[in-house]
């Protein structure tokens, strides 16, 4: 009979966990929270001290029962759930529950699933942290007080099923902010001016700049603001004498980057990988619990994914360095550094996203992962193996010419260029940003006084831009930088803004809803506290204070709810009921000739009858493609086929149109029939035509060049036909 009890969270945990242990344990899972606020009331009594009350989950006796049982024979329990805020409470609520003995029971945590971290856990076990627990009991009875006073008032100003929450409300806030923004936004107009210049010693032309005026041998910035100023410019330049004013040669080390947190990772793997946040924690999760490699077992593949910190145990780097010793050599092993955040909003309680053995690369277990899990395992073993890499080493060229005009002014042109001298940490990964900075050197050898000569000038119009919409990734930087929500946080609030509708997503942008800008009106009008960004970096802060155990956490609360509860009564009396219209389309009802209407279901779009009751007429709501169907002309929408994949057909029901790939307006030069885009080329569709052009090319009304790529023509009239079959 097992002598101790070791309770972990998740039911995955359990078959990882159990291998690293002899027989004298037992290892169950609590499957999460087992006690929660009741959802039909507050939670907590104002006129008790805010006293919360705490129930059992439903659907959660009979787990409590099992560990009950288990823990009456065991000598010992170990808690070994998350080692976060969460994770401390889920381990008070299973003490309290299963009524432990607290001689007997001890809090054991690991930043990482392996059998080292486990058995060193179960070497040094502790009390429960009551401070971390109060910290996440405040946060709960916050958000509690929120959604349950706010929620209601939004159901019966604009309509139900909406919600407010202490960090969402502040991001839609965000969100919000920014449109506003690109609203307000005038575009100023500018010129640039780029020449192409070729010395004695160079065989292919470069370019260069246009910068400004040489003033007493100074060079001083000049603007462009319009067409006259730069073709008086360019009028002056004509026959001007050119010469290489300076060159400056010099060296500047990129530096490697620090290893993942929860949301430098949820960024990159968004830019890179096209992941949202919710599905980047997801397959997280499903890394740190546990994957079934051959002749291992169930391993934990990374540490823990919810972190803010950048710091790196000892073994973890020793182990690194090692690796990258024998992989790369010496030079390539990267010097001591500091990892860990001086910013006092970070919490230093375990360390960044890495890979629990570095010696573990992606190759070697391609074969037991999923396609999108080994792309977000490699990225992490990427970004972790270069954290300890040397950093690399750039030369870096910047050239001055000057063009001497015959009216007497002399106008420069600037260039620059860089060349990798010693790969460093780019031998393993390079970021999104750092892929565009590669620049080839100059050609040739250029230095002060080398005569030029131009051999183009062009000019080019532009408008400033306006502030880019946020995407998932920067709202999650965004969030971060203001010290809004934890890393456990950013996934769920952005999840929930788009499940309420607030915002909607289009091709990674975040845009606000007509929904989305009435709730964030009243929190603005009626809840400024809450709804600001400050007061809501400030009460982290004050959690982060409750969790060191500075602040009593019933002082935070007793501050914040009078204030709610009269701005809640106040705004009962005084808002008025928002009317938001749903979406008309032109879709006429066949059953009374209404105009359908857009309404959101639990499994997204449709399409409905604004004359309900009297009409119940539904219909499925398919996203328009932007283009004419080749075979009869209606719309071509966008539709899912039965396992779920994306497909193109035709909005007539009594046209067959349908294709994996989205056909193009564009119709073939070579034989008039239509064509499909694939990446950057326009395909064919036929496969004896094989005709290929530039997308680009076919939308500056070029007939491309022509190129023939019959198999790639093929192909896509295969998964044409293929398409008709699946669906």
């Amino acid at each position: 009979m097992a002598k101790y009890l070791v309770i972990v969270e998740s039911p995955t945990k359990v078959k990882t966990i159990k291998k690293f242990l002899n027989s004298n344990y037992e290892v169950m899972a609590s499957a999460g929270h087992v006690r929660d606020l009741p959802k039909s009331q507050l939670g907590f009594d104002p006129a008790n001290d805010y006293e919360p009350k705490y129930i059992t989950i439903r659907g959660k006796g009979e787990i409590l029962a099992a560990l009950r049982k288990a823990a009456k024979k065991a000598e010992k329990v170990y808690l070994a759930t998350d080692p976060d805020r969460e994770g401390e409470a889920i381990s008070w609520h299973l003490m309290t529950a299963l009524s432990l003995d607290p001689k007997k029971a001890y809090r054991i945590t690991f930043n990482e699933i392996t059998k080292n971290a486990v058995r060193e856990a179960l070497r040094h076990p502790r009390p429960i942290d009551m401070d971390m627990v109060d910290a996440q009991q405040t946060r709960r009875i916050l958000d509690r007080m929120v959604g349950y006073r706010i929620s209601p008032l939004l159901w019966a100003k604009i309509k139900r099923g909406l919600s407010a929450g202490r960090v969402q409300s502040v991001a839609l806030r965000i969100i919000a902010d920014r449109e506003d923004e690109i609203s307000r936004f005038i575009p100023t107009e500018y010129w640039s001016m780029e020449g192409s210049f070729l010395s004695e010693g160079q065989k292919k032309p470069f370019a260069a700049q246009f910068y400004g005026t040489l003033t007493d041998g100074k060079a001083v910035k000049m603007p462009l603001p319009d067409e006259a100023a730069t073709e008086k410019v360019k009028a002056a330049l004509d026959g001007a004498a050119w010469q290489v004013q300076d060159v400056k040669k010099g060296e500047r080390a990129r530096k490697a980057p620090l290893p993942f947190t929860t949301s430098t990772l949820q960024q990159e793997a968004a830019k890179v990988l096209n992941f949202s946040t919710q599905k980047t924690m997801r397959l997280a999760q499903q890394l740190y619990e546990g994957v079934e490699i051959p002749g291992e077992g169930t391993v934990g593949l990374i540490t823990y994914l919810r972190t803010d910190s950048t710091r790196i145990s000892d073994e973890a780097d020793a182990a690194a360095r090692a690796f990258i010793r024998a992989a790369y050599g010496e030079e390539a092993v990267g010097g001591a550094r500091d990892d860990a955040h001086r910013d006092r909003k970070i919490q230093d309680a375990h360390e960044a996203i890495r890979p629990s053995d570095i010696t573990r690369t992606p190759v070697k277990i391609k074969e037991a992962l999923s396609r999108d899990q080994l792309r977000l395992y490699q990225l992490i073993w990427r970004r972790f193996t270069a954290s300890r890499m040397a950093d690399a080493r750039m030369e870096t060229m910047q050239v001055r010419l000057s063009g001497a005009c015959r009216g007497g002014e002399t106008y420069v042109f600037t260039a620059s260029s860089s060349r990798i001298l010693f790969e460093g940490y780019l031998n393993v990964y390079e970021d999104s940003e750092e892929e565009t900075r590669r620049r080839n050197m100059l050609e040739g050898s250029l230095e002060a006084g080398t005569a030029l000569t131009a051999k183009e000038l062009s000019a080019e119009q532009h408008f400033t831009q306006p502030p880019a919409h946020y995407t998932e990734a920067s709202l999650v930087r965004a969030l971060e930088e203001l010290g809004i929500g934890r890393p456990s946080t950013y996934a769920p609030t952005i999840t929930t803004l788009l499940a309420r509708h607030y915002v909607t997503k289009e091709k990674k942008n975040l845009y606000i809803t007509e929904l989305g800008e009435a709730v964030n009106q009243i929190m603005k009008t009626s809840f400024p506290e809450i709804d600001d960004v400050q007061f809501t970096a400030y009460m982290e802060e004050m959690l982060d204070s409750v969790a060191e155990g500075r602040i009593e956490w019933k002082e935070i609360v007793r501050n914040f709810y009078p204030d709610l509860d009269r701005e809640v009564l106040e705004a009962e009396k005084s808002l008025e009921k928002v009317s938001i219209a749903d979406e008309v389309t032109d879709v006429v009802c066949e059953m009374c000739g209404r105009n359908m209407v857009i309404k959101y279901g639990p499994h997204g779009k449709f399409l409905a009858c604004p004359g309900f009751p009297e009409c119940r007429n539904t219909k499925p709501y398919y996203e328009k493609a932007g283009v004419a169907c080749p075979k009869c002309g209606s719309e071509v929408v966008i539709r899912r086929s039965r396992k779920g994949r994306r497909f193109y057909g035709c909005e007539n029901p009594e046209c067959d149109f349908i294709s994996w790939q989205k056909p193009s307006s564009v119709r073939c030069p070579q034989c008039g029939g239509y064509m499909i885009e694939k990446g950057n080329r326009l395909l064919c569709a036929d496969a004896s035509c094989g005709y290929t052009m530039d997308a680009k090319a076919a939308g500056n009304g070029s007939r491309g060049d022509g190129a023939k790529d019959g198999a790639a023509a093929a192909g896509s009239a295969a998964a044409t036909e293929t398409a008709q079959q699946a669906v």
